[in-house]
C-alpha cells in the first residue's frame, strides 16, 4: 500500500466530508474573542475542573495561587468547566466546586455559574463548545498535522499488548500508527461505511530529542519531546482535555495556567498544539503536590488515606475560613508569617503573594501547624464574630448547641468575651467543634463533673473550702474582691497565699491559693481547666454557683 502526506486538495476534500456544515471560521472567532483590555502585566488564569464531584485541598491551592495572581494584577480569574469526558461527569459537581471555593474566597470574575455563564468569552462549559474545536481541528488536517483513525479499540489493545512485549513505550506512534499517511481512497471507503473515527494529531517529535521549557515555579527544565499522535476529537466529535486546553486558553485570553505538576508529562504535546495551532503559549506554573509525614518519610496525601484532603473535612470540623486560607499562604508563600507577624490587623488580601515563594518540590501539610493558625485567627475575633461563626457551624453540625447558644445570644456572646482582646487573648479555640467542650458547663442540661477533685486536698478541707466559700460569695464583687475571699479561705485553713510561698517553705503549708481555686473551679464548671473563674461565676449566676457548690460539698 502506497503510505504518504495526503495531498491539499485531498486534505480539502477530506475537511468537508468530516465537517460537513462547518461555516464558522478562525477569523470570525479571533474577532468575537478579542485581547482583552487589560493594565500591562495583568494575569488571566482560571480553574478548569472536570466535574467530578471531590473538591480537594490541591484545588483550593490552586485556586488561591491562580486567584492571587490575578487579583494583584488587576487581572481575571475564570472558571471553565472541562466536561469532556462525560462518564466521569457527576450531577451538581460543578456547583459543589463553586459554592466550596466561594466558601473559601476564591472568587471568579467570569465563567460557569450556578445558572449559566457570566462573561464574553464563553461558554464556559467545553461540551458546549463543540462547533468552536471543530474550526481549530479542520485547521490542523488542513494544515497537514491531523488525520483521521479509524481503529477499534480491540485493535488498540491489541498494539498496547504488542509494545508491552517489544517493552516500547506506549502510544500510537510510529510503525504502530495504522491510520497515519494512509490513502485517501483507504480512508474515503471507511467514511462510506460509516466506520467511527477519531481525529490524531500528526507528531513530528522524537523521543531522542529534547524540549528546554521555563515553568515559572520548576524553573529550567528540559523534557522529551513528544512523538505521539495523541487524539484531538474523540469519536462524537467532542475535543480531548489536551486540544480543549489549548483553544480554550488561546481565545479566553489566558496568560498563566497554574496546575499540579502530574500534568508535566503533557506539557511537550502542549507546546506542539500551541505551535501547531499558531497560537502563542501561556506562562505555565506546575505546583508541587502537598505531602504528609508518614513516619519518618514523605508521602502524597491520599483520597484513600487522608480525610484532611478533601475540603469539606475543613468545614465539618469547625476551622474558620480564614484561618484554612491563612495556612494555604503560610505552606504557598514562606514568608507570609513574618507578614503576618508585623501585621496582625490587616486582611490577608494585603499580603504580596509571589510564585517566586512556593517550593518547587511541593509543600508539606502539617495539622498542628494548621491548628495554631486557627487559634491566632479565632484568638484576635470579636465575640460578636465568635459567635456568628459558631451560630452559622452549629446549625450544620450540632443542632443540640446551636439550640442553646441561639436562645440567648447575649449571654453565648459574654461567654465568648472572656479573656478575648488585649496584648494576649486567650487561645483556647482552634476550631468550631471544639465550642462544645470548652463552654458546655455554662448550661445545666450539657454540665458534667468530668475531673475528681485534686487528691492533694484532703475530703475535709474540701468541703470546709466548699461551704467558707458559699457562705461569703456574693456576684457584685469584683475580680480583685473576688480573689482577696478565695486568698482569705486559702490562709484560713492553711494553705499559702501566693504558690511561691508554698513553693519556699512547702512543710509548712497543706498547698497553696492554686489548689482552692481549682476546688472551686472543679465544683462550678466540672472541669480542671476553664475560662477566668470569676467571669464564668457572673455568667452563671449566683443560684448556679451555690447549687453547683452544694452539690460539690456533698459528693
Amino acid at each position: 500500500m502506497d503510505r504518504r502526506p495526503l495531498s491539499q486538495e485531498e486534505r480539502e476534500t477530506l475537511a468537508s466530508l468530516l465537517f460537513p456544515g462547518l461555516t464558522l471560521t478562525e477569523e470570525a472567532l479571533e474577532k468575537q474573542f478579542p485581547p482583552r483590555d487589560l493594565p500591562e502585566g495583568a494575569v488571566v488564569s482560571r480553574m478548569a475542573p472536570s466535574p467530578t464531584g471531590f473538591v480537594h485541598l490541591g484545588n483550593l491551592v490552586q485556586g488561591l495561587t491562580s486567584e492571587r495572581l490575578c487579583h494583584q494584577s488587576g487581572g481575571v480569574l475564570f472558571l471553565r468547566v472541562e466536561d469532556t469526558d462525560a462518564k466521569r461527569e457527576v450531577p451538581g459537581a460543578i456547583e459543589t466546586l463553586i459554592d466550596s471555593l466561594d466558601h473559601y474566597g476564591i472568587r471568579f470574575d467570569e465563567g460557569a455559574t450556578h445558572t449559566g455563564d457570566s462573561g464574553n468569552y464563553g461558554p464556559y462549559r467545553q461540551r458546549q463548545r463543540k462547533e468552536i474545536y471543530h474550526v481549530y481541528a479542520k485547521k490542523l488536517l488542513l494544515a497537514g498535522m491531523a488525520y483521521p483513525c479509524f481503529c477499534t479499540e480491540e485493535e488498540l489493545t491489541a498494539i498496547h499488548e504488542e509494545q508491552e512485549k517489544e517493552k516500547a513505550n506506549f502510544g500510537y506512534f510510529g510503525k504502530w500508527a495504522k491510520w497515519r499517511d494512509m490513502p485517501f481512497d483507504a480512508i474515503r471507503q471507511e467514511l462510506d461505511r460509516g466506520t467511527p473515527w477519531v481525529l490524531r494529531f500528526r507528531s513530528t517529535g522524537s523521543v531522542e530529542n529534547k524540549i528546554k521549557f521555563t515553568d515559572l515555579i520548576k524553573g529550567e527544565l528540559e523534557l522529551t519531546e513528544n512523538d505521539v499522535d495523541h487524539v484531538l476529537l474523540k469519536s462524537d466529535g467532542i475535543p480531548t482535555y489536551h486540544f480543549a486546553h489549548a483553544v480554550d486558553d488561546h481565545l479566553m485570553r489566558t496568560t498563566h495556567v497554574v496546575r499540579g505538576d502530574e500534568w508535566l508529562s503533557t506539557l511537550p504535546f502542549h507546546v506542539q498544539l500551541f505551535r501547531s495551532l499558531g497560537f502563542k503559549l501561556p506562562k505555565y506554573l506546575h505546583i508541587g503536590p502537598l505531602m504528609k509525614m508518614d513516619g519518618n518519610s514523605k508521602r502524597k496525601l491520599s483520597k484513600r488515606k487522608d480525610p484532611e484532603l478533601a475540603l469539606t473535612y475543613y468545614e465539618a470540623e469547625g476551622f474558620p475560613v480564614k484561618a484554612v486560607y491563612e495556612y494555604i499562604l503560610t505552606i504557598l508563600n514562606s514568608n507570609f508569617e513574618d507578614w503576618r507577624r508585623a501585621n496582625p490587623d490587616q486582611s490577608a488580601d494585603a499580603f504580596k503573594f509571589s510564585y517566586k515563594k512556593m517550593n518547587p518540590a511541593g509543600s508539606l501539610f502539617d495539622y498542628l501547624k494548621l491548628t495554631d493558625v486557627s487559634k491566632n485567627i479565632i484568638s484576635r475575633m470579636t465575640a460578636e464574630e465568635v459567635y456568628e461563626n459558631v451560630a452559622a457551624w452549629t446549625a450544620k453540625f450540632d443542632q443540640d448547641l446551636h439550640t442553646f447558644l441561639t436562645a440567648d445570644p447575649e449571654k453565648a456572646k459574654a461567654i465568648f468575651s472572656i479573656g478575648r482582646g488585649g496584648d494576649k487573648p486567650r487561645k483556647d479555640l482552634a476550631t468550631w467543634k471544639e465550642v462544645r467542650p470548652y463552654l458546655s458547663f455554662f448550661y445545666d442540661d450539657l454540665f458534667q463533673m468530668d475531673n475528681s477533685f485534686p487528691e492533694n486536698v484532703t475530703e475535709e478541707d474540701r468541703k470546709t473550702i466548699l461551704a467558707q466559700f458559699s457562705e461569703n460569695y456574693d456576684p457584685d464583687m469584683d475580680g480583685t474582691q473576688w480573689f482577696e475571699l478565695v486568698t482569705k479561705i486559702a490562709v484560713e485553713n492553711g494553705f499559702a497565699a501566693k504558690p511561691k510561698e508554698y513553693k519556699a517553705e512547702p512543710e509548712k503549708y497543706k498547698g497553696h491559693v492554686g489548689d482552692v481555686s481549682m476546688i472551686l473551679r472543679i465544683a462550678v464548671t466540672g472541669k480542671s481547666a476553664s475560662p477566668d473563674l470569676w467571669s464564668v461565676m457572673q455568667i452563671l449566676g449566683k443560684e448556679t454557683v451555690l447549687k453547683r457548690l452544694s452539690a460539690a460539698l456533698n459528693a
